[in-house]
C-alpha cells in the first residue's frame, strides 16, 4: 500500500467498489458507459469519446497570393516558426510567451491561441506535441503520488492543494490508493471541503478544481488519472445552467476542442451533486434559491438539445426540473441546513449509497 488508510471502514465503499467494477466490466466491452445507461444516434458524438470533429466539416482556405488573407498566411508562418524551433531544440513555450515573441505583429493574445488551435486541428496532433503548454489554473488535493518531468517528486495531501502540473504529458510513476476522483466546480467550495477535512475523512481519494470552466492540463490531468487507474469520478458543480455546462465538459468535451477528444474526455464521470431534485428532497427554503435568468433558460435548452443528453435520461429528467422551477441553486445553499452539512452529511451520504446519475 502507498499509503495509510486513514478514511472510514472498509464497508463504506462497497458501493463504490461496485460502481467501479461495473466501469471496468464497460471498459472491457469497449465503451464508455456501463450497459443499460441508453443508446445514443449517430452524430458527431461517440459514447465511448464525447464530442469529435466530424468528417465533413467545414473548412477555411489561407491563401498567400489572396490580399484578404496575406496576413493570417504570415501570421501562422510566424507561428508555425517557433513551433520548429522548440520542437528542434526539444524546448516548451506556452502561448503567452509566443505572443511575446512579436506583441506588435500579433495584436492580441487571442490571435494566437486561435492559430495554435487551428495548427494543431490542421496536424492532428495535440497541442503539447507542438512543444507549447497552457498556464495551468487548476488544484489537486489527496492520496496521489507523481514525478513531473524534471524529476521533481510530488506527493499531494488531503489538508493543502498544490497547483496541477503544465506538462501533464510529462509527469510518470503516478501512486493512489483512491477509491474515487471528486471534480469540484469552484475553488471556494474545493476550499472549503479542504478545510471540513473532508478528504482525510473520506479518504483514500483524489479532489481536483479547474476553477469554473477546466483549462486544458486540469481536463488532461482528470484523462490521465482514469487511464491510469479506472476509478470512479464524480463533480460536484452549482445545479445550474453553468455547473452542468462545466460537467458535461469534462465528460463530453467542447466544440472548440472536438478534435482532441480522445486526449480530453471521460465519459464514465457521473453527477454526483448539486441535483436539481435535491433542493426538493432536503427542502432547501425557496429564499436561498435564485431564479434563472433568460440567459440560464437559454443555455439550459441549447444544453438539452445536445445529443448526448439522449444517452442521459436521469440527467434530462434533473434539468427538466430545473427547467419547470425556473430556479437554480449554489453549493452554498446547503449550508442553510448547517455549516458543515456538504462535508459531514451530503457527500458522505452520496457516495456510500450510491447517489449518483
Amino acid at each position: 500500500m502507498a499509503f495509510a488508510p486513514m478514511g472510514p471502514e472498509a464497508s463504506f465503499f462497497d458501493v463504490l467498489d461496485q460502481h467501479r467494477a461495473s466501469l471496468l466490466a464497460a471498459l472491457r466491452r469497449g465503451g464508455g458507459e456501463p450497459a443499460g445507461r441508453g443508446t445514443c444516434p449517430a452524430s458527431r458524438f461517440e459514447d465511448s469519446v464525447g464530442l469529435q470533429m466530424v468528417s465533413h466539416c467545414t473548412m477555411r482556405k489561407i491563401k498567400s497570393d489572396s490580399l484578404k488573407s496575406v496576413k493570417n498566411f504570415a501570421l501562422i508562418l510566424k507561428v508555425l516558426s517557433v513551433i520548429y524551433k522548440l520542437v528542434q531544440s526539444n524546448t516548451y513555450a506556452t502561448k503567452r510567451d509566443i505572443y511575446y515573441t512579436d506583441s506588435q505583429l500579433f495584436g492580441n493574445q487571442a490571435v494566437v491561441d486561435n492559430i495554435v488551435d487551428n495548427i494543431s486541428c490542421m496536424l492532428k496532433v495535440p497541442r503539447r506535441c507542438l512543444h507549447i503548454l497552457s498556464t495551468s489554473k487548476g488544484l489537486i488535493a489527496g492520496n496521489l503520488k507523481y514525478i513531473e518531468e524534471d524529476g521533481t517528486k510530488v506527493n499531494c495531501s488531503c489538508t493543502t492543494a498544490v497547483a496541477v502540473p503544465s506538462n501533464i504529458q510529462g509527469i510518470w510513476n503516478l501512486i493512489t490508493d483512491a477509491k474515487f476522483l471528486l471534480i469540484v466546480e469552484k475553488d471556494a467550495t474545493f476550499q472549503r471541503l479542504l478545510d471540513d477535512n473532508f478528504c482525510s475523512k473520506t479518504s483514500p481519494c483524489i479532489m481536483v478544481t479547474g476553477k469554473g470552466v477546466p483549462d486544458l492540463n486540469t481536463r488532461l490531468l482528470v484523462r490521465k488519472l482514469w487511464d491510469t487507474f479506472h476509478i470512479p469520478i464524480f463533480t460536484l458543480v452549482d445545479a445550474d445552467p453553468h455547473g452542468i455546462e462545466i460537467m458535461c465538459i469534462y465528460k463530453y468535451g467542447s466544440m472548440s476542442m472536438s478534435f482532441e477528444a480522445h486526449n480530453l474526455t471521460v465519459p464514465a464521470i457521473r453527477w454526483l451533486g448539486l441535483l436539481p431534485s435535491d433542493i426538493k428532497r432536503l427542502n432547501i427554503p425557496k429564499d436561498t434559491l435564485i431564479p434563472l435568468t433568460k440567459q440560464d433558460q437559454k443555455k439550459l435548452d441549447s444544453i438539452l438539445k445536445r445529443p448526448y443528453v439522449t444517452c442521459q435520461p436521469f440527467w434530462r429528467q434533473e434539468m427538466e426540473i430545473m427547467a419547470d422551477s425556473k430556479m437554480k441553486a449554489e453549493i452554498q445553499a446547503l449550508t442553510f441546513l448547517s455549516s458543515d452539512y456538504l462535508s459531514r452529511v451530503y457527500l458522505p451520504n452520496k457516495l456510500k449509497f450510491g447517489g449518483w446519475i
